[in-house]
């Protein structure tokens, strides 16, 4: 079935070198999506929004972020030929959040249930909403199932704000599944002591939260035996990367730039082995606001971290 998108998928394009295996990059094999293509791709979706920026007091830009992913990934070159498209861009209009985070989890539903692996191209982190829905709401939940979300972030993102924003998503997926009487293992990676509240910490402990801190994340050991606990509890994964997790002198284009931040070295050894796990079934990438880009360091770096999980998850 074709996805609900409000916009459709650029023409990719970038450096060329030949067209034959060994000389392949990313804008080589990307195509627009077919609704009636064999399962098992990795199909590209943008969630172009800052809304729930904006409703959270951050830096409006991060609706960008979509087409700046793919720009950097596209004359990335592959190790080996992918099978990989992209389904195009849902755009949040004027102030309608809501309906922006619905129409995402349609389109990431249709992509899990047929057969695919989604990644999501942000735009702010209020697109966690729409993409969890999507998995939720999908044929691979089923009750024997559980869903891990893993985070890596410097937030928690559980503040109780009565209106939907960058920093409600994962309250919102928690108290659904409380509501619902199932439950997700809701875990993040980075979390930075000077910018959560000792309330949010405490609503972390009263929902269940598991967290390990940026000054824990230098710790290598610490981190593999942080995800491997994760994975065994859990049977479904979905991993977002807040792109505020990494240090500002390497992600200056974020809504919300790291003081300190937990190095790429860590979130890339994470992206391994949770794509090594066999049991990711979507990731999102949040927060890049080309506005206030450098280089395209932000950028870059999303977009490396991007081809390491699809290209880890394709071997």
């Amino acid at each position: 079935m074709p996805i609900p998108v409000s916009t459709p998928p650029p023409t990719w394009s970038g450096r060329v070198d030949g067209s034959t295996s060994e000389h392949l990059r990313w804008h080589q094999v990307v195509t627009p999506f077919d609704p009636a293509a064999e399962p098992g791709a990795t199909v590209l979706l943008g969630f172009a929004s800052d809304e729930g920026v904006a409703r959270n007091k951050g830096r409006r830009g991060a609706a960008g972020g979509p087409d700046a992913l793919r720009s950097a990934l596209s004359s990335m070159a592959l190790p080996h030929p992918i099978r990989a498209y992209d389904a195009g861009t849902i755009a949040v209009v004027d102030d309608r959040l809501e309906a922006g985070q619905e129409a995402l989890a349609a389109a990431v539903g249709a992509v899990v249930d047929a057969g695919h692996f989604p990644v999501v191209l942000g735009g702010g982190h209020e697109m966690a909403y729409g993409t969890y829905l999507g998995v939720a709401r999908s044929a691979l939940r089923t009750s024997d199932r559980r869903i891990g979300i893993l985070n890596v972030d410097a937030h928690f993102d559980l503040r109780p704000d009565p209106v939907a924003s960058s920093g409600t998503p994962f309250r919102q997926i928690l108290e659904r599944e409380r509501a619902a009487g199932t439950g997700v293992q809701y875990s993040v990676i980075g979390i930075a002591q000077p910018s959560n509240t000792t309330a949010l910490f405490d609503t972390a402990r009263r929902l269940g939260v598991r967290y390990l801190s940026d000054d824990d994340s230098l710790d290598r050991a610490a981190v593999h035996a942080f995800v491997l606990e994760f994975l065994a509890g859990v049977d479904l994964v979905y991993l977002t990367i807040d792109l505020d997790a990494l240090p500002a002198a390497v992600a200056p284009g974020v809504s919300a730039p790291a003081a300190f931040g937990i190095p790429v070295e860590t979130v890339q050894f994470i992206c391994d082995t949770v794509s090594a796990s066999g049991k990711l079934a979507v990731c999102d990438v949040a927060e890049l606001n080309p506005v206030y880009d450098i280089d395209q360091r932000t950028a870059r770096t999303a977009a490396r971290l991007i081809h390491r999980l699809v290209i880890g998850r394709s071997k």
